[in-house]
């Protein structure tokens, strides 16, 4: 009878060290790789979840495998290669199920329990695989209560390692905590490692003589240092990876290759001059038109090539970014306004030059706004604010040039936000009313109708001109709320005008805004049929860089609602972009000459051009109204040019509904079927 024994081996505690260090250290590469996921999108999280996932279950395979050379049983060990690699593949998969469970910013306590589950497993599917490919004349044995708590070790420390990597992964400044949770699944990985190898038990028979020297697989030593160094690069990788291609994503504009929006906020976070700089804020003129009518590639390719003029201007102290859609900003150290104003000047007259785009010569210019100061001073969003507000007052002013911020914009621009937030309550507490301006047929010497227009009595600051509110209204969109109002108040001051025979048909001024509501037609059908007006006695007035969004829409829309009978006309024709050629397809009844016209007829250009206005509405059956008339010169002038029907301060200015009827039964009353 052969009697049996137990193998006893010894540690060799340096290799155990070493052990635990390399579960620590990957422990932490790949937590701190895969903690990129939640703030990376398409092919860059897959390399973040590869690359986590191969650190984490190499590294855990190595560790084992580091650990088992630790143990000397004084006999020959060799390895079944193929149930190593499955260990080995066994961790990696492992590890990517449990990443990829915890890949979302926002993640659920079951999602930890879960990927716990699967990270744990792992492990000890690893090291029970790894225990069974090694090759010894011994017959092994396991311990239950010892194999049980090694299964429990990883299980619970690898659930503590998940929750503490998802508690602190966006922290930064927590970089003690990331360890400190890659020492618990290091402990994990150790801790099951160890306490598994307590709990095997190899029976030797007595007949079995023991060598006294314990031959290391060649394969297995191999295996293992050449898997720590891929380790070591993957790691060194992703470092490179994320500090070179993806920060180059993430802090560079894909158009312009322009420093972009993070950038800018990377420089004021880490800027630490105490100097005065200087903000630049450019925006292209009219690039919205740009886009909608020659498309956004068009656009993009505009906005590629000024970018590369603009990078010409980066130097040492000086430097431009893409902050988004057409806008630049350019940062100027050591700066003064002199320096300022002098670098406006000359990027306005490169951005201005020609652009050769695709067999196309192009032209556009550029708006700057400038806002000197130090950021100790004051803050980046006031910098920054203050140059948006300058680059505004640029257009105001025309467009292509540069202003410079200064006190007296800042009192405008906190008068713009109190108008912003006032306007909200304007129309529920009924702070609007109507003024009506006539318009006069000096051939008939008779009324031909009335402009309706809208007046702001403020409580605090009293009446707001509309020039200054309209702006806002039509920024915020509440100018599609104030037009409807105006629509059906001033249809209901008409229908209270009429007397038998006798009627004054009123225009209203419609926004853009209106039509792409695309319901403008239904209620303006509404309206007339709820205050059971004429269509005929209404008017609306459209302008003439209307057109040229959507002409196609708004041209649809004009011939419903002109189909009701309503009169169509355009507002200001002559200052917007010229529609000459679209006169014949646009459904309108009148044109209205700008005062611009009206207040230089002394010119002989302007007199010819008002005569070729004339002879062209004549051609195509409009009626032409004179703005801004003042006084007999004007109506003398344009009556001999063909102009019959005028509008202005000779005759009244805008007046309330209470000063109409006074005024009206002061002139001739028009007989209603003159009008048609």
């Amino acid at each position: 009878m052969r009697k049996e024994m137990y193998l006893e081996g010894s540690y060799n505690f340096y290799i155990v060290a070493l052990s635990i260090v390399i579960a620590v250290l990957a422990s932490f590469s790949a937590l701190n790789i895969v903690g990129k996921i939640s703030y990376t999108e398409g092919k860059a999280k897959f390399f973040w979840l590869l690359a986590g996932s191969f650190v984490m279950g190499s590294g855990v395979w190595s560790m084992h495998f580091v650990g088992m050379l630790a143990l000397d049983y004084h006999m020959k060990m060799e390895y079944d290669v193929r149930l190593t690699l499955f260990s080995m593949l066994a961790s990696f998969l492992s590890s990517l199920i449990a990443f990829y469970i915890m890949k979302e910013k926002d993640i659920n306590w079951y999602k930890i329990v879960i990927g716990g589950v699967f990270m744990g497993g792992g492990i000890v599917t690893m090291h029970y695989m790894g225990m069974a490919a090694m090759k010894m004349n011994v017959e092994p044995s396991y311990d239950k209560v010892l194999l049980t708590l090694s299964v429990v070790i990883a299980l619970v420390a690898s659930f503590a390692a998940l929750f503490l990597f998802y508690r602190f992964r966006s922290q930064s400044s927590s970089i003690w905590l990331k360890w400190l949770s890659a020492i618990v699944m290091g402990i994990a990985i150790c801790g099951m490692h160890y306490t598994g190898m307590k709990a095997m038990r190899f029976h030797v028979h007595s007949h079995i003589m023991m060598d006294g020297e314990q031959i290391t697989d060649s394969f297995l030593l191999y295996g293992v240092t050449v898997t720590i160094f891929i380790i070591l690069f993957v790691s060194w990788g992703a470092v490179f990876f994320d500090r070179t291609v993806l920060e180059k994503l993430a802090y560079q504009d894909t158009i312009t290759r322009l420093p972009n929006r993070n950038e800018m906020n990377r420089f004021f976070d880490t800027y630490s001059g105490n100097e005065t700089i200087g903000v630049l804020f450019l925006d292209l003129d009219q690039f919205k038109l740009i886009n909608d009518t020659l498309g956004h590639d068009f656009g993009d390719l505009l906005i590629h090539e000024v970018g590369n003029r603009l990078r010409k201007f980066i130097k040492s102290d000086q430097q431009v970014f893409r902050i988004g859609g057409d806008e630049f900003l350019i940062i100027i150290k050591e700066c003064d306004q002199e320096r300022a104003e002098h670098l406006a000047e000359k990027i306005l007259m490169s951005v201005k030059a020609v652009y050769p785009i695709d067999g196309n010569e192009l032209y556009v210019t550029g708006s700057i706004g400038i806002s000197i100061g130090s950021i100790k001073e004051s803050n980046r969003s006031m910098l920054l604010k203050t140059a948006d507000t300058a680059m505004y007052r640029a257009k105001e002013l025309g467009k292509n040039q540069y202003c410079v911020y200064n006190e007296i914009m800042g009192m405008k621009e906190i008068r713009k936000m109190e108008l912003e937030k006032d306007l909200q309550r304007a129309l529920e507490d009924n702070q609007f009313y109507l003024v009506y301006q006539p318009k006069w047929n000096v051939k008939t010497n008779s009324l031909v109708g009335f402009e309706a227009l809208i007046r702001w009595n403020h409580p605090r600051l009293g009446i707001v001109s509309p020039n200054e509110f309209i702006p806002i209204a039509e920024e915020t969109g509440i100018i599609v709320p104030i037009t409807r109002w105006v629509l059906e108040e001033a249809c209901h001051q008409c229908k209270q005008w009429q007397t038998p025979g006798k009627a004054h048909p009123v225009s209203v001024n419609l926004s853009l805004k209106l039509f792409q509501t695309d319901n403008l037609t239904d209620f303006v059908q509404l309206v007339l049929e709820k205050i059971e007006l004429d269509p005929q006695l209404l008017e609306l007035e459209i302008t003439e860089s209307m057109v040229l969004y959507d002409i196609n829409d708004i041209i649809r829309q004009l011939e419903v609602i002109r189909g009701l009978g309503v009169k169509i006309s355009m507002d200001d024709f002559g200052t917007g972009y010229s529609s000459i050629g679209l006169l014949d397809r646009i459904p309108i009844d009148s044109l209205k000459l700008d005062r611009l016209f009206t207040n230089d007829l002394e010119t002989p250009s302007k007199r010819a051009i008002i005569h070729a206005i004339l002879l062209m509405a004549e051609t195509l059956q409009l009626d032409v109204i004179a703005e801004g008339v003042e006084n007999k010169e004007h109506i003398e002038s344009l009556t001999k040019l063909g102009c019959t029907i005028m509008q202005g301060y000779f005759y009244s200015k805008p007046m309330e509904n209470k000063e109409v009827d006074k005024w009206i039964q002061s002139n001739e009353l028009v007989p209603l079927n003159y009008l048609y």
